[in-house]
């Protein structure tokens, strides 16, 4: 890289716009939405779409509820021509959608786009060609009239094709091509004079497409073209104004959320933002940034891994697992700091009575993706008490108290740790039920017990397996809890004090389990957690009781 980049490269010039209104804008409506994942997405791909997969693609497209869909560029070959042409023959194309072919500035092409349609109850043509200064310097050399010529004869060939066949309803859509980095005077000029050729009314207006070609400059720059082009353009009220950003600067999805700001009413895109070099606008990420500011996208994302599936099926390019709204770990928290947060979050929703989101690190509720809670937090060793504990009260439905947590997950890390490996819920379990539950080689293994007497005055008489050997233990207490406590100090048992106990149910109904939860701590003050689990609270709270013992 040159220590100074000044010499190679030039930094994109400010527009003259100081009144620019776009700023104080906000988003408060969808715009019309165009799927070009069969065009551009496709041309885009190694191996290109076939006939099957371009029908899986364009069927996932109507199921999310695209209704302008890009199905091609029939000019481009065999398989693209058939597969437009099929969708009309065979009557695939659904009454609310309307497809939209892609064609260079040529005769031929254009001619062969319109055969492709014949027999369209409605289609779009998309025309273009390029215009900036450095395709019309280097790859063209040509004059701004000369290029403007293009677009004019383009023009009048999509008019009479048009009446050729009238028995479709005709859109026309032009593309300024390398409209980011050409002057924006000469794109209105153009641009007018392609509208002088159709004559668009508001009733049928025209689409004009100002594409980041190639993404050279911030997000705010495009904007304010956006919105020069649209003071500019003569007939503003006869002219639809379509982004179709890139994402060379990474900053795609941002220009076209500026660009519908600054006046746009149509946005281009594919799902996922597949498309050449890094990618077309994501049309996922900008309908669910809507979504989350409580609009409407009018687009249906609510099983996103059927759409992540189809996808990666489709173009054969897996998709990032850190991609906003659809990886596979967007919304998961490893963190331990993340994972209580998240914890606090849910716990607070539940306990709320309205239905307004609010969890920290989540800005939309993964339900709405048809993704689970269970994935929200994962545990491995940056993980910390509030996930573990999450993990357990989702998949066991346990609900440890705050110590107990603590306490817990210092083993969950050290597992963690061991194994340098995610662990996923059979693993955390395995340890919780090593590390508190009761079993035939600890210390204390309850067999069989009976309480009895007064309030206050309560005795309790247990069989209770010690070191293998089954004995009978008996202790006085004002409850069940401090007379296993005292049972226990009268046999061979550590001297225990409750310094906490909590008790919940698991589940409803007669199967219901209840679980309890006992903080003790011995004569020489180290503090020891008990846990029981048990279809019986009372019998719970015993085994409780000796979890802690044989952890003392």
């Amino acid at each position: 890289m040159l220590r100074d980049p000044s010499v190679k490269y030039r930094p994109f010039p400010q527009i003259d716009l100081p009144d620019r209104q776009w700023p104080s804008r906000t988003i408060v409506q969808p715009p019309r939405w165009l799927s070009t994942d069969l065009r551009d997405g496709n041309q885009a791909l190694i191996d290109p779409m076939d006939a099957e997969k371009k029908t899986r693609m364009f069927d996932l497209l109507c199921k999310v509820g695209l209704k302008e869909i890009e199905v091609g560029f029939p000019s481009a070959g065999a398989t693209e021509f058939d597969f437009i042409s099929g969708l009309v023959q065979h009557g695939r194309i659904p009454d609310d959608v309307t497809i939209q072919v892609l064609t260079q500035s040529r005769r031929d092409l254009i001619e062969k786009s319109f055969e492709s349609l014949k027999g369209a109850p409605r289609a779009i043509v998309h025309l273009y060609n390029a215009v900036s200064p450095a395709w019309r310097k280097i790859v063209f050399g040509m004059t701004r009239d000369e290029v403007r010529a293009i677009a004019i004869e383009g023009a009048k060939i999509l008019r009479d094709c048009a009446a050729d066949q009238p028995e479709t309803d005709w859109t026309f859509e032009y593309s300024p091509e390398t409209f980011s980095t050409a002057e924006l005077d000469f794109s209105v000029e153009v641009c007018a004079s392609v509208m002088e050729v159709l004559a668009p009314t508001p009733d049928r207006p025209i689409i004009f497409n100002l594409p980041a070609t190639v993404e050279c400059a911030t997000p705010n720059i495009y904007a304010d073209q956006i919105e020069w082009f649209g003071r500019n353009i003569p007939n503003r009220d006869s002219v639809v104004i379509s982004l179709h950003t890139h994402n060379d600067r990474g900053t795609g999805v941002a220009a076209a959320e500026l660009g519908m700001m600054a006046g746009a009413d149509r946005v281009e895109g594919c799902l996922l933002g597949n498309g050449e070099r890094t990618g077309n606008c994501d049309l996922v990420t900008v309908a669910l940034n809507m979504y989350t500011q409580g609009v409407d996208p009018k687009l249906d994302f609510s099983d996103i891994d059927e759409i992540v599936n189809t996808v990666n099926y489709c173009t054969n390019i897996p998709v990032h697992p850190r991609t906003p709204y659809a990886g596979d770990l967007v919304f998961t928290a490893f963190s331990g700091s993340h994972q209580d947060a998240i914890k606090k979050g849910f716990a607070a929703q539940a306990e709320r009575n309205d239905e307004v989101w609010e969890v920290p690190y989540l800005p939309i509720d993964p339900a709405d993706l048809g993704r689970s809670y269970e994935a929200v937090i994962r545990v491995n060793s940056q993980s910390g008490k509030g996930g573990v504990a999450w993990v357990l009260e989702q998949d066991k439905g346990l609900k440890l108290p705050k110590r107990l947590q603590a306490d817990f997950s210092r083993y969950v890390q050290a597992y963690a740790d061991e194994t340098s490996r995610e662990l996923n819920a059979a693993d955390i379990w395995q340890v919780f039920e090593r590390t508190y539950l009761a079993r035939d080689a600890d210390r204390f293994a309850l067999r069989d017990y009976e309480e009895s007497g007064a309030s206050g005055q309560r005795l309790f008489v247990g069989r209770v397996a010690v070191d293998g050997e089954e004995r009978s233990i008996s202790g006085r207490g004002n409850g069940l809890i401090s007379g296993v406590i005292a049972a226990l100090g009268d046999s061979t048992g550590p001297a225990l004090d409750v310094v906490d106990y909590s008790e919940h149910a698991i589940g409803h109904g007669a199967d219901a389990q209840a679980a309890a939860y006992v903080e003790c701590r011995t004569a020489e003050g180290r503090i020891v957690f008990g846990v029981g689990l048990d279809t019986d609270i009372a019998t719970a709270s015993v085994r409780a009781v000796l979890s802690a013992a044989n952890r003392a």
